[in-house]
């Protein structure tokens, strides 16, 4: 316990396990666990709407810990909080995102002290996207410059109090992956071809002096006092399975839970693939596009293909499936209930309040989002530093000032 901090908590308050003691726990079990992710909602009846899918989901699926994002560019950070509060008194075990961006060690201290008194004792420490209308993250004054220095201070300021996850990257840091050349194609290492991936035509990869960088980072992440890795989503379990070995490698001992991102609707996976620049393996891209016309095909396609790359990871010995569930429940559902671990969710599944559930932060416009404006409707092709966005609107290009501008969903 830290001698700067006052870490008593409130006498009618009842704390959270830490989740690495509960990997602990359930390590030698047989039975396939679950945890599940959300996002603050943009609307008050996206809101309460949530708190009832988080409730359902919770009971249904009896995952073991739930996450809740703190929002791209730090834009949710006291609806992240008061979610993650509200998720803890209600029988949640709570896994509180919180990232660098916009937040200075005043703020962070304040919302670790918060969510300490509150009963959470689970924390992820993320740098964080950058603010809005910025493409290049920078450090708020008086702040962090990355997760690792945020991992330092919970443990300086609270010692052990909180459990501590962090990001891991399978296939690099989207900062880190670069475009190749034709080239550079041709000279890929293995390793490279294993992890690379391409969008429009162009081949990108984390090349391999950069993922060593990236890996190095990682066990300081961890050395500083990270009890488990939550990995970026993947959609090739080979990715995931050597990243693991890798760890191990580097003499990364902790558990590393595989993120999973549900495949909804082909506009988002395409449109998220693309952003992170993840890797698709051909045969997943082309069933893709050949029902791309057909949501319910997509959906019904989405759960086949969760639940056999679930299967694959833990036979590889994964300690959990943790699910990106974009706060939607069919597909999780679907997924859960073919690996056997619930049955006949997904004929009880809801999603007439998908509308409601979109994130705070997806109204920002970035490259390939759709925006309409008086000039007309385009798809962005860049965000310049000053909020400015380039649009290709009817074959031009056009400059729209930050404002001017309606992300279209």
């Amino acid at each position: 316990m830290s001698a700067t901090t006052d870490t008593n908590t409130p006498q009618d308050v009842q704390p959270d396990p830490k989740i690495i003691d509960l990997l602990k726990k359930e390590s030698s079990s047989k039975v396939a666990h679950v945890s599940l992710e959300y996002f603050p909602p943009r609307t008050e009846q996206g809101v309460k709407n949530l708190h009832a899918r988080m409730d359902r989901m919770r009971t249904n699926t009896k995952c073991l810990f739930t996450d809740m994002t703190w929002g791209a560019g730090g834009s949710t950070a006291d609806l992240s909080l008061d979610l993650a509060l509200h998720a803890h008194k209600t029988g949640h075990v709570s896994n509180m995102h919180l990232t660098c961006t916009n937040m200075g060690d005043g703020a962070v201290h304040e919302a670790l002290k918060k969510s300490y008194d509150g009963g959470i004792r689970n924390i992820v420490a993320l740098r964080g996207d950058p603010s809005e209308g910025e493409t290049e993250w920078t450090a708020t004054e008086g702040g962090f410059t990355c997760a690792l220095d945020l991992v330092k201070y919970i443990r300086k300021e609270f010692g052990d109090e909180f459990g501590i996850s962090v990001a891991g990257y399978p296939e690099g840091h989207p900062n880190r992956i670069s475009e190749l050349s034709a080239d550079e194609v041709e000279s890929m290492s293995e390793s490279e071809k294993g992890r690379c991936c391409t969008h429009d035509g162009v081949t990108y990869v984390c090349k391999d002096e950069d993922y060593k960088k990236e890996m190095d980072y990682l066990k300081e992440k961890v050395d500083a006092g990270s009890d488990f890795i939550i990995t970026q989503m993947f959609f090739d379990a080979e990715v995931f399975k050597t990243f693991v070995n890798d760890c191990r490698k580097w003499g990364i001992e902790c558990p590393v839970v595989p993120g999973l991102m549900c495949i909804n609707a082909y506009p988002g996976f395409k449109k998220m693939t693309k952003f992170c620049k993840t890797r698709v393996p051909k045969s997943l891209e082309e069933r893709m596009d050949s029902m791309k016309d057909d949501p319910d095909a997509v959906k019904k396609f989405g759960v086949e293909f969760g639940a056999d790359i679930c299967r694959s990871l833990l036979d590889s010995g994964a300690p959990i499936l943790h699910f990106y569930t974009l706060n939607l429940e069919k597909v999780v559902y679907g997924i859960t209930d073919e690996l056997g671990i619930t049955s006949g969710l997904i004929e009880k599944s809801d999603e007439k309040d998908a509308k409601d559930m979109v994130a705070v932060g997806s109204a920002w416009a970035r490259a390939g989002d759709t925006v309409k404006s008086s000039a007309g409707q385009g798809v962005v092709k860049e965000i310049k530093s000053d909020g400015t966005a380039v649009v290709e609107i009817d074959g031009k290009s056009v400059e729209l000032a930050k404002g001017s501008f309606e992300k279209v969903f």
